[in-house]
């Protein structure tokens, strides 16, 4: 076949195509070949990618040190596969699967690779959507198990503002302080009928972690979701190296697979969570889709219940697949477990047989970087900042717009509190003008507040949206003009930085 047709060949394909030579610098291997649709997806032409170093295109450092050592090792039909994110030249991202594959010379060392990507970005769209559905289903299911109690808890907080309230009766601010502790505790009681409801979206925060003191910091919640339908028992190695995943996703991994170990069991029912380390050598991976050589942390599940099939086996971890009954799963479960391994670096199985049981296990790779201890949380008094300036408080809690409003009072500052801004626009002009917004910062607040930089030129806002959420710069407003400070906060929080923006 002409050298011509194949060089045209590789241009057409719809997958990104990178031929690299084998010499590997700081930064990756050279590329002397990038067809057209490599070019769209980095949104470099091919002049500037040939010569430069493949790793300049990866957005994680980890993904040229993975290639610089498989290059050495590398095999005849064993790809080095992967999945991650390429930068393009506008500083944007593109989420991508990678295969990389040797050429060999004469003498059978590797003289070029060969590099295909595929835009994954409609397929982690894809997943994402999976996992937001899955938290759904499993804050459901735990507020299910928790919510007894927690009501009983409640009741004890309720009963006793009630009693206490007769012995403050003569006390005005006394008694009005306990009703706003009762109306509080009043409405996390109805909060406890909404708990279905989980919507917000959590970004991949990966960090290094041990999976012993995970599993232990939830076996109290573990032994809850089992109940009555059988025991929990713990099998955790000593001296377990360290991992690196997202804790609050590998939780939900934990958690769903006693789940639907825990739907399995029959009479007598045990799930038992255990730990180990185990060495891949070179060789012990004969086939393509065995899990490579490495030193890894072994996490099983094991369940007596009652098995599954060969059938159910081979669909296990596919969306939407699920063995229960019409409203008891989401069949999803599995597919968020298999999704959060995969992002993590990791390899899962599972090995059942009916009437005797199940077994899941995961592989993650072994890290030996420390744990990034977290200091516990200091509960100090509160601080007094106090000041004098005019202050808009705009906050759609009543419970929270009056405590916040109290506080900044009790500081001696000049408090207007509304729950919305349409409230204040009708609302007569102040006597004083605003010095300090604080507010959750969306269209309608940006809004009102370019309009007051008209007349307030020295206004400051503090942002009190969620993360992610709200604006981030206001049109007008210089930056040292406006924080944010994103709810749950502590009132010490508020008023330091409240003072912080003022001082500015």
């Amino acid at each position: 076949m002409p050298a011509g047709l194949l060089a045209a060949a590789l241009r057409a394909q719809s997958e990104g195509v990178v031929i690299a030579e084998r010499g590997h610098g700081p930064r990756g291997l050279a590329i002397i070949f990038a067809n057209e649709s490599f070019c769209v997806m980095t949104g470099r032409s091919a002049a500037e990618l040939i010569g430069s170093p493949h790793g300049q295109v990866h957005l994680d450092r980890t993904d040229v040190d993975r290639l610089r050592r498989w290059v050495p090792r590398a095999q005849p039909g064993q790809p080095l596969v992967g999945d991650g994110f390429l930068v393009r030249n506008n500083g944007g991202t593109l989420s991508v699967a990678w295969s990389f594959d040797p050429l060999f010379d004469a003498a059978g060392r590797v003289s070029h690779v060969v590099a295909i990507y595929r835009d994954q970005t409609e397929k982690r769209r894809l997943q994402e959507a999976l996992v937001h559905a899955q938290r759904l289903d499993a804050v459901g299911r735990l507020a299910g198990g928790v919510a007894h109690d927690f009501n009983n808890l409640l009741s004890v907080i309720n009963g006793y503002c009630e009693m206490l309230a007769a012995h403050v009766a003569a006390n005005p601010q006394a008694l009005r302080e306990v009703a706003e502790i009762h109306h509080a505790g009043r409405k996390a009681a109805a909060l406890t009928q909404q708990l279905l409801a989980f919507s917000r979206r959590q970004p991949l925060n990966a960090r290094v972690l041990n999976l012993n003191t995970l599993i232990l910091e939830n076996v109290d919640i573990l032994r809850r979701l089992l109940g009555n339908a059988g025991r929990l028992e713990l099998e955790l190695t000593e001296d377990l190296p360290q991992v690196r995943t997202d804790p609050a996703q590998f939780q939900q991994v934990l958690l769903n697979l006693v789940l639907n170990a825990r739907d399995a069991l029959r009479d007598h029912g045990r799930v038992q969570v255990g730990t180990a380390i185990r060495e891949i050598k070179s060789g012990q991976n004969r086939r393509t889709t065995d899990t490579p050589p490495g030193r890894y942390v072994v996490l099983t599940v094991v369940d007596n219940g009652t098995g599954m099939d060969a059938e159910t086996q081979k669909h296990l971890f596919e969306p939407f697949f699920t063995t229960k009954p019409e409203g008891k799963g989401t069949g999803l479960g599995l597919a968020l477990v298999y999704g959060v391994v995969q992002q993590s670096g990791g390899y899962i199985s599972a090995r059942s047989a009916l009437l005797v049981g199940s077994t899941f296990e995961i592989l993650l790779p072994a890290t030996s970087e420390p744990v990034a201890e977290t200091p516990p949380p200091v509960v100090a008094p509160l601080a007094s900042v106090r000041g004098s300036e005019s202050v808009l408080l705009v906050e759609e809690d009543e419970v929270v717009r009056k405590m916040v409003a109290g506080i900044l009072t009790a500081d001696g500052y000049r408090v207007t509190a509304a729950s919305t801004f349409a409230g204040i626009a009708r609302e007569p002009a102040p006597a004083r003008p605003f010095q300090l917004v604080i507010a959750t910062m969306e269209e309608e607040g940006e809004r009102f507040v370019r309009g007051l930089l008209k007349s307030h030129a020295t206004l400051r806002v503090l942002n009190t949206g969620q993360p992610g959420g709200g604006k981030a710069v206001i049109p007008g407003l210089a930056p040292a003009r406006l924080a944010r400070l994103p709810k749950p906060y502590a009132l010490s929080e508020l008023l330091r930085a409240a003072r912080t923006l003022l001082d500015a």
